[in-house]
């Protein structure tokens, strides 16, 4: 199952890159040593958290046009959102 985490984590940035969101922020909790960035391209945001910088348990968090919170599953997930807000701009 970390495969499939840490493969999911490597899917995400690679197309975050390849479309071109920005790292907004990132803000690091140290006494729980957990580190949560925020991403944004024009009107879409997620974050992503991770716990002790280990990539393979991240988590994504992405809000639909709705403004509900969608968990991220899958790549697919997380782009059926992007398109989905870009598309009522």
């Amino acid at each position: 199952m970390a495969n499939i985490n840490l493969s999911l984590h490597s899917k995400v940035h690679h197309w975050i890159d390849a479309i071109g969101f920005r790292l907004n922020g990132s803000q690091t909790n140290y006494k729980n040593n957990v580190t949560i960035n925020h991403y944004f391209f024009e009107t879409f945001n997620f974050f992503e958290k991770a716990k002790n910088n280990d990539l393979k348990n991240s988590k994504f968090l992405c809000f639909d046009a709705y403004g509900e919170s969608i968990n991220v599953k899958s790549l697919l997930d997380l782009q059926t959102a992007f398109f989905e807000n870009i598309s009522q701009l």
